[in-house]
């Protein structure tokens, strides 16, 4: 099958596309620079991995949602909170319908290169914050996808039943380099080490049997989930 994979630069997405180019035909990879603070440390690896395999890479501008969305994880919105992904206080993070637009984009996009499917990464572990990374929204979204194209576009999950560790376990399988991927969602130089992405980062690979190939600013305990 011809698709489209969603690739923002981060451990899951670069991983899907690995998984994603055993299976079918990968002729685009999207990304989307929707104003989040880390955009502009993500998708330049996403640009990497895409231009090294020869398959074509385009960033998508999404200026409206930082100009109308409410979301610390935008550059107009708060500071990005420490700690654990899973705690209440990551909820800031989220940035509204944000995968049902990307969705969207995409489904018109491969519709229109002949691709028959779009590929996402989401994972069992983006279901404690993310509506719209849970499987019910995915399963409605997919069918309003087909529905609403003349190609019937798929829509593929295929991380959608493991967790960040199963994910990184996958791309290590696979032969992805985890240091050209990007996590963090304050978008410094380096990775902060104490960000709920960055959390998530240290405890996958840690809880994977990895080595961690990334440079923190700190790295101090892991916090448990509240």
């Amino acid at each position: 099958m011809k698709v489209c994979v969603l690739l923002s630069g981060g451990m899951d997405s670069v991983t899907v596309l690995h998984e994603a180019m055993r299976t079918h035909e990968v002729v685009a990879c999207l990304s989307f620079d929707y104003g989040a603070k880390h955009n502009a440390c993500e998708i330049p690896f996403a640009r990497l991995h895409a231009r090294r395999h020869g398959i074509a890479h385009h960033t998508v501008a999404l200026d409206f949602v930082d100009q109308l969305f409410k979301s610390d994880l935008l550059r107009s919105g708060g500071a990005i909170p420490d700690g654990h992904y899973a705690e209440a206080s990551m909820r800031q993070t989220v940035v509204p319908f944000r995968n049902g637009i990307m969705l969207a984009v995409a489904a018109g996009y491969a519709e229109s290169i002949g691709a028959e499917g779009v590929v996402i990464a989401a994972h069992a572990g983006d279901h404690a914050i993310y509506p719209d990374c849970r499987e019910p929204f995915l399963r409605a979204m997919g069918e309003a996808m087909a529905a609403g194209t003349y190609a019937k576009i798929q829509l593929l999950r295929p991380f959608i039943t493991l967790d960040k560790a199963g994910i990184a376990r996958r791309g290590a399988a696979l032969g992805v380099d985890f240091a050209q991927t990007w996590s963090c969602y304050k978008g410094g130089n380096i990775h902060c080490g104490v960000c709920g992405t960055c959390v998530e980062r240290r405890e996958a690979l840690l809880l994977a049997g990895l080595p961690d190939p990334t440079v923190y600013e700190q790295t101090p305990a892991l916090p448990r989930p509240a």
